[in-house]
């Protein structure tokens, strides 16, 4: 709609550096929010982007659990040991996970040489460690730095340098659990197992409220 006292040369010239400021501001608030995410993304220590959990890792070569005495690390602690009890820090986008023991508050981490090794630090890049799910419902926990190096432990409970780690092998198989004498939240919504006793059980209740 024309302006009026405005000529039409004018309006449209109006008109035109009104859309301009419009597409000006439309590119700048994409821009903010480009710069957002990329921050956001590059910092992997954000809290908004941290979820941070507290279990054991049972190792299958062992029977055991990790357990992070400081910068030794063994697969060899007591199911509840207060150096088996290890704090997972996870970020919400992937699965890239950061273990910290929560009595020595030393970071599992793997070096150029691939030796598994405890830092109190955790922030480096060889401290980050990413999930792998198994078919057989164990975890393997592959270095995000050093690809295709596994965190692994030999029967004695002694790591494994990462360069001789490969995913099929049980050495780099874990299973995660909850520390002894804490019940897993969702154990508690679990249903009831339905057998041959429960059910007998079932057909006789309504005759004892008959009797």
């Amino acid at each position: 709609i024309p302006v009026q006292g405005l000529t039409e040369p004018a309006w449209r010239c109006l008109h035109f550096l009104v859309l301009y400021f419009q597409l000006q501001e439309s590119q700048q608030s994409s821009a903010d929010f480009r710069f957002y995410i990329e921050n956001h993304t590059r910092n992997p220590d954000d809290l908004s982007r941290k979820q941070v959990r507290i279990y054991q890792l049972y190792s299958r070569t062992t029977g055991r659990h990790v357990q992070i005495l400081g910068k030794k690390i063994n697969a060899n602690g007591d199911d509840g040991g207060k150096y088996a009890l290890l704090v997972v820090e996870t970020e919400t986008f992937g699965s890239h996970i950061r273990i910290k023991g929560k009595e020595s508050e030393h970071y599992i981490c793997m070096n150029e040489k691939g030796k598994i090794v405890g830092r109190p630090d955790g922030r480096k890049q060889e401290c980050v460690f990413v999930e792998e799910f198994l078919e057989n419902n164990y975890t393997a926990l592959v270095s995000a730095k050093y690809k295709g190096w596994y965190l692994g432990f030999n029967r004695k409970g002694r790591p494994k340098k990462g360069s001789r780690t490969t995913q099929r092998q049980q050495e780099v198989h874990f299973m995660k659990r909850q520390p002894k004498g804490v019940v897993d939240p969702l154990e508690e919504f679990r249903f009831t197992t339905v057998t041959k006793r429960t059910r007998r059980a079932r057909r006789l209740k309504p005759n004892s409220k008959r009797n």
